[in-house]
């Protein structure tokens, strides 16, 4: 027999994937509770039952999917031990992701949802943070100069890489790795 702590759980999932799956759809300001009680198979007032607000919703599932996604390409980096090889296993994560596909648009919908809401502004900020710690350890052991400032920008670019991806399909790991490893490997005076 289902616990109700179990019961409440499952429909907490359940509203979270119902999230996932409408930002990318509708766009994070088109998503209601209507809409997502309806996607989750719940009734709507189960969604302030489990959440403060549809925002803190939309912000929980949106982050933890975000810091998931991140994760994963961070774990190629432990397979690494030189630029090259990292920036290529990296990269390679990321040609699946079309700048039109869900992943894609959750992102994006996400960065310019947190734009209006400062809760959503530093939790994205900490999953950001955490992604640009890691690879400053990374480049630090791989010798590359001024690590944490080459991993702001090296995680800037790959943002930048995604969000252009989507009008300009060809800005995959094959062209784009070259490039960036070009500035990876350059040393400071030159």
């Amino acid at each position: 027999m289902v616990t109700s702590a179990e019961r409440g759980k499952q429909v907490r999932q359940q509203l979270l994937t119902a999230a996932l799956e409408l930002i990318p759809e509708r766009g994070w300001l088109a998503v209601s509770t209507r809409q997502l009680a309806e996607r989750a198979g719940v009734a709507p007032g189960l969604v302030h039952y489990h959440f403060d607000s549809l925002p803190a919703l939309l912000r929980v599932a949106a982050v933890g999917a975000m810091r998931e996604t991140v994760s994963e390409v961070e774990d190629v980096l432990t397979e690494a031990t030189d630029a090259a090889t990292g920036l290529d296993l990296m990269l390679r994560a990321l040609d699946d992701y079309t700048g039109t596909d869900p992943t894609s648009l959750l992102f994006v919908e996400t960065y310019l949802a947190a734009t209006r809401d400062e809760a959503l502004r530093a939790d994205l900020a900490d999953v950001l943070a955490g992604f640009r710690d890691r690879l400053t350890h990374w480049l630090d052991g791989i010798g590359t100069p001024d690590p944490a400032n080459t991993a702001a920008v090296l995680a800037a670019s790959i943002d930048g890489l995604l969000l252009h991806r989507a009008l300009h399909p060809d800005l995959t790991a094959r062209a784009v790795s070259p490039v960036l490893l070009r500035v990876l490997t350059a040393r400071e005076g030159n």
